[in-house]
């Protein structure tokens, strides 16, 4: 199945949310990239009503992350605000927890892996304690100084249990423009449902610079990939039209289909 929704729009309000279910949509990600600015209340009503909308949720972490930092404090306010967007996520009963796990800085791709590997093992525990009932998923990243090829996070959910989030825009600015969706597809269909990004994409010599509207022959060429392999997917859309590029591309799926 392949589910589609937007980013932010919409998903800060009951209203909002009530709007992108009348627009036959599936999901939508909320967003505490600046801070994590709703309540337990506030999460405890919108997880009620959404029980009648049944709208697949999930969040994306503060920008402010890295867990690959030499400074131990940085690392620390990183776990803690992914933590905090953990606990609301509970209460809110989105399911995936998104952000991006840090830079490799002086490291070694290997070392910034273990050091990352070591916080999400942490950070799970916590989670763990506290029963909070999400999944950490780090998300592929778009540029080469950034922690997060596709490859590092399918090894780091088989390690650790997390999950991981898909951006097929970042993957393609990561790699100058060259994305081999066949091999993509074939990494991803063992690992069940997968939760994805996706927009258009602006980028240089050194990966990601902007999200940009969706253009209709990329999402048809994603989603023909999707349709072949079979893949379970929700498709968050990041564009600077969230809303109107996730209806669009439910029009196209449809019309594929």
């Amino acid at each position: 199945m392949i589910r589609i929704g937007p980013a932010g729009t919409g998903g800060s309000s009951p209203e909002g949310f009530r709007l992108i279910k009348d627009y036959k949509l599936d999901a939508v990600e909320v967003e505490f990239t600046y801070n994590v600015w709703m309540k337990k209340d506030e999460a405890e009503k919108i997880k009620e009503m959404n029980k009648r909308l049944k709208l697949g949720l999930s969040i994306h972490a503060s920008y402010f992350i890295n867990l690959n930092s030499a400074e131990r404090p940085k690392v620390h306010a990183s776990k803690n605000r992914i933590l905090k967007s953990c606990e609301i996520g509970h209460y809110l009963g989105a399911k995936y927890i998104v952000f991006h796990a840090g830079f490799y800085q002086k490291d070694t791709k290997e070392q910034t892996y273990e050091n990352i590997k070591k916080e999400i093992l942490e950070l799970q525990k916590t989670i763990k304690k506290n029963k909070w009932n999400v999944v950490l998923s780090p998300e592929t990243t778009g540029k080469a100084s950034q922690f997060g090829d596709l490859d590092e996070l399918i090894k780091l959910k088989k390690e650790t249990g997390c999950h991981l989030c898909v951006d097929f825009a970042h993957l393609k600015a990561r790699y100058n423009g060259k994305i081999d969706y066949d091999e993509i597809m074939k990494k991803i269909k063992p690992l069940g449902h997968i939760h994805a990004h996706f927009s258009g994409i602006e980028w240089t010599a050194k990966g990601e610079r902007r999200h940009l509207i969706t253009e209709k022959k990329d999402i048809k060429e994603l989603l023909g990939y999707l349709l072949k392999y079979k893949i379970d997917i929700t498709i968050i859309n990041e564009s600077p039209d969230p809303l109107g590029d996730s209806v669009k591309t439910k029009r196209i799926l449809e019309k594929l289909k």
